[in-house]
């Protein structure tokens, strides 16, 4: 293919922040793009200003992005998508899609999460609900979606267990000043997206009782260490976590306010209620859920993972956080 207006169209399926960046990327390269929500009258306001404002205000949307309020009008030709839902919708988001006249021939995914009961990778449940000649790919890495939505450089990773679909999906996403590479250790990949937001919490718990930028330091990097443990034995590869997707994206949501985890953290840490603080972001923050299941699959494979343990029982045991700090601290000494 030669020309991008010759590109086959990209439907995006999410129309939350991130969805909404992404699909207006794809957009600036001259692709067709339909960009769907579930709630109609977002979907309909997103039609008549072409803009998202709740989620990225003043930022519009390029010529090519349509928008559908009605996922059934969505072109018989557009068999490519994109799908930017929270972890907790993926599976039913699935369904629903094989129920469209369409038929698609490539599913990626932008979600970064565990599915809660069961602690299932996305790539788990798509081989749960999809037909095996639907090519699936996921998308992750080191992105806020107000940088990309603003054109601001980026790098991420594609990956599948086709190199040819990881191209594929790459070429919706690398242009301008965004590089999308690609690799084959999805495992590694969706892991390592999941659990950067758990740390993230711990990060932000820390920083919100005021431990300094030592103790921000040294919960990414022993975090890195039990993503890794973690990853390694769910059939990730090593490298995958020194990389964009693991490394990369934890250094991102931990030090930055942009990242809605993070500001969970910093929400606890400052003594406010869990609900409270999902009320002021107005967002899904997908590190609550990953806790959960990050919890249940660490004690399944028989994994170390205190910090993990620590932000799972701020979150659903009442643990006061500097409580689960002080646990942190307190552990025997140990060889790194």
């Amino acid at each position: 293919m030669t020309s991008t207006d010759v590109a086959p169209p990209v439907a995006v399926i999410g129309a939350g922040s991130w969805g909404t960046a992404l699909a207006m990327h794809i957009a600036k390269s001259g692709r067709k793009v339909y960009l769907w929500g579930h709630e109609p009258e977002q979907m309909e306001a997103l039609a008549t200003s072409r803009s998202n404002e709740q989620f990225l205000p003043g930022l519009s949307f390029p010529d090519p992005l349509e928008i559908l309020v009605d996922l059934s009008d969505l072109p018989s030709a557009c068999t490519q998508l994109l799908v930017v839902v929270p972890s907790h919708a993926f599976r039913q988001v699935l369904r629903t899609l094989l129920q469209l006249p369409v038929r698609p021939v490539i599913i990626a995914w932008g979600t970064k999460g565990l599915e809660k009961n069961g602690s299932r990778l996305m790539s788990e449940i798509a081989d749960e609900e999809l037909p095996p000649e639907i090519q699936t790919a996921a998308v992750s890495g080191p992105s806020f979606a107000g940088e990309v939505a603003r054109g601001l450089p980026t790098a991420i990773t594609v990956a599948s267990y086709s190199n040819d679909t990881a191209a594929k999906v790459s070429s919706w996403l690398h242009h301008h000043q965004f590089r999308a590479y690609t690799q084959k250790d999805l495992i590694g990949v969706q892991i390592g997206g999941a659990l950067k937001n758990v740390m993230a919490i711990a990060a932000g718990i820390s920083d919100g009782l005021g431990f300094g930028a030592n103790a921000r330091a040294a919960l990414i990097t022993r975090g890195l260490a039990e993503i890794t443990r973690l990853g390694i034995r769910a059939g990730g590869k090593m490298e995958t976590f020194m990389g964009l997707a693991c490394m990369g994206d934890l250094v991102l949501t931990c030090t930055d306010d942009q990242s809605r985890n993070r500001r969970v953290g910093l929400g606890l840490g400052q003594g406010g209620t869990l609900q409270q603080i999902m009320d002021q972001i107005g967002q899904e923050a997908e590190g609550v859920q990953s806790a959960a299941a990050a919890w249940e699959l660490s004690h399944k494979l028989d994994i170390a993972m205190p910090i993990t343990e620590q932000v799972y029982n701020v979150l659903y045991r009442d643990l006061p956080a500097l409580k689960a700090v002080q646990n942190l601290l307190h552990r025997d000494p140990k060889h790194e």
